[in-house]
C-alpha cells in the first residue's frame, strides 16, 4: 500500500431460503426484490463506498455503477495501471473524484489495513461501504492432492484479508450512519463441491463470518453485513473454472448490478445476515 490516497501521476440471522431474516418497522426487501431493484437516480449520493478488487471484472463494474449512483469510490487492488483506468472511467462521465489505493491483499499486514482506515479518516472523512470482491480461484483438484501453499494463498486472499481489513475499518463503518458491507460469495461456498478445494472452503467461511459479525453487532450499531452470490458471470476467473463454455452464454457484471446497488442503498436497511443468490437455479 502507497502512504497517501493515490491519484494518478446472538440472534442467528443466516437464511438462504429468499426470506428476510431480520423484520424492522419497514419489512425489508426480500431476495427476489434485492435481485430485481430499480436504482433511484443518485441513490448512493453522499456515501463513500470502498470496493476491493476493483480493477477488473464484478469489482470494476460495480465502482463504476456506485460513482454513477453518486457515491464517491475508493478503489483498492493490486495493479495500479487497472486502477488508473478505472479512475479515469469515473472521472469520464463526471462521477465524484475516487480514490486510488494499491494494496496487495496477498501480502498486506494488518498494521498497513489501520494505517488505511486512518489515512481514510484524514483525507475523505467517513466510510459508508465495502464490497469485498477481490478473490482468486485456486486449485480445481482433490484436497488430498491440494498444494499447500497454494491453499494458504487462496484462504489469505479470499478470507483472511477479508477478516483483516474488515476488523481494521470498522472504527470509520460504525460512525456512518447506515454502514453496509458486502462479502462476496459462491454457490460453492453456500454447499461445497468436490473439487472445489480452498476456494469453496474460503467462501464458506466468508459467510459465517457475515453471519457472526451480523450477530455480535446487530443491537449495537446500524451496521449491515450480507454476501453476495453473483451466480456465472462473464469473467477471467468464470474462464478458467469452465474453460469449455460459452462465454456468451453467461450474463455479464452489468446485468447483476442491481443487487449490488441495492444492498449498499438505504433501501436495504433492515437487510441482515443474508446470503443473496443473483441468478438463482430452479
Amino acid at each position: 500500500m502507497s502512504d497517501s490516497i493515490n491519484q494518478p501521476d446472538s440472534q442467528h440471522y443466516k437464511n438462504n431460503n429468499d426470506q428476510p431474516a431480520v423484520q424492522s418497522a419497514n419489512s425489508p426487501l426480500t431476495h427476489e426484490q434485492i435481485r430485481e431493484f430499480v436504482a433511484p437516480d443518485n441513490c448512493l449520493d453522499g456515501k463513500t463506498i470502498l470496493v476491493t478488487g476493483a480493477g477488473d471484472g464484478i469489482g470494476r463494474v460495480a465502482a463504476l455503477t456506485y460513482a454513477r449512483y453518486g457515491a464517491t469510490v475508493l478503489l483498492l487492488g493490486r495493479t495500479s495501471s487497472k486502477l488508473e483506468y478505472v479512475y479515469d472511467e469515473i472521472e469520464s462521465f463526471g462521477g465524484k473524484q475516487p480514490a486510488m489505493l494499491p494494496m496487495n491483499l496477498e501480502g498486506a499486514t494488518y498494521a498497513e489495513m489501520q494505517q488505511l482506515e486512518g489515512l481514510i479518516d484524514k483525507e475523505i472523512g467517513q466510510l459508508d461501504g465495502i464490497l469485498h470482491n477481490a478473490g482468486i480461484l485456486g486449485q480445481l483438484t482433490p484436497l488430498e492432492m491440494y498444494d499447500v501453499d497454494a491453499f494458504s494463498q487462496v484462504m489469505k486472499i479470499n478470507f483472511t484479508a477479508t477478516f483483516m481489513l474488515t476488523q481494521a475499518l470498522l472504527p470509520l463503518l460504525k460512525d456512518a450512519k447506515n454502514g453496509s458491507i458486502v462479502f462476496t460469495s459462491s454457490s460453492v461456498g453456500t454447499h461445497p463441491r468436490a473439487f472445489w478445494g480452498a476456494y469453496a472452503l474460503s467462501k464458506q467461511a466468508v459467510e459465517g463470518m457475515s453471519d457472526i459479525f451480523t450477530q455480535e453487532t446487530h443491537n449495537i450499531t446500524n451496521l449491515r453485513f450480507n454476501c453476495i452470490n453473483p451466480g456465472g458471470t462473464r469473467t477471467n476467473m468464470r474462464a478458467h473454472a469452465y474453460p469449455g463454455e460459452n462465454p456468451m452464454s453467461l450474463k455479464t457484471p452489468e446485468d447483476i448490478m442491481a443487487g449490488y446497488v441495492c444492498l449498499m442503498s438505504d433501501a436495504s436497511i433492515g437487510v441482515r445476515g443474508q446470503v443473496v443468490a443473483l441468478q438463482p437455479k430452479d
